[in-house]
């Protein structure tokens, strides 16, 4: 059986958490103030501990999906990537997921996680890039001299022996 689903009404919402600093504030319990606007004791509570530190509290967006970048804010941002990420103050221009959500967050004034980051990116058509590691001023002949002259001459060599062992703890 499928489960019917009911989009939220935030201005509803909304107006019940103002409905309920009002009858708190003129001071009825919280447990009336919850059977009143049918809610739960704890959501009153909640309700109740937020107002005691801010009268405007009932205001506040309530937790839930918030919508992230628009079309015109994604295009912007992949101009921002494809500048660099030393353009924007980092040691190496190497992007990676924290500082691409430290710059959604500095330029747009949205904050991502590592995740959602990642999901866009993807949804950009970015793609993971790892970097060979190989220094710019690498010099092969020099690493071929390295392991040909200088690598045999450092390895260890099993010490000589006098006489032959064996590993058989039968007597011969």
């Amino acid at each position: 059986m499928a489960t019917k689903r009911y989009k939220r009404d935030f201005k509803a919402l909304e107006q019940r958490r103002r409905k309920a600093a009002h009858l708190l504030a003129r001071g009825m319990k919280q447990a009336d103030v919850a059977r009143k606007l049918c809610v739960s004791r704890q959501s009153v509570s909640m309700w109740a501990k937020a107002l005691e530190i801010d009268q405007q509290a009932w205001r506040r967006k309530p937790l839930g999906y918030q919508p992230g970048l628009g079309q015109a804010q994604r295009k912007r941002l992949c101009k921002l990537l494809l500048r660099g990420a030393q353009a924007y103050g980092f040691a190496t221009d190497l992007w990676t997921l924290r500082r691409i959500a430290q710059l959604i967050e500095q330029e747009f004034g949205i904050a991502y996680g590592r995740t959602n980051v990642w999901l866009l990116l993807k949804a950009l058509g970015f793609s993971c890039q790892r970097p060979t590691g190989r220094a710019t001023q690498r010099d092969e002949s020099a690493i071929q001299q390295w392991q040909h002259k200088r690598w045999p001459m450092l390895k260890k060599k099993p010490a000589e022996r006098e006489e032959p062992f064996s590993l058989s703890t039968r007597p011969g």
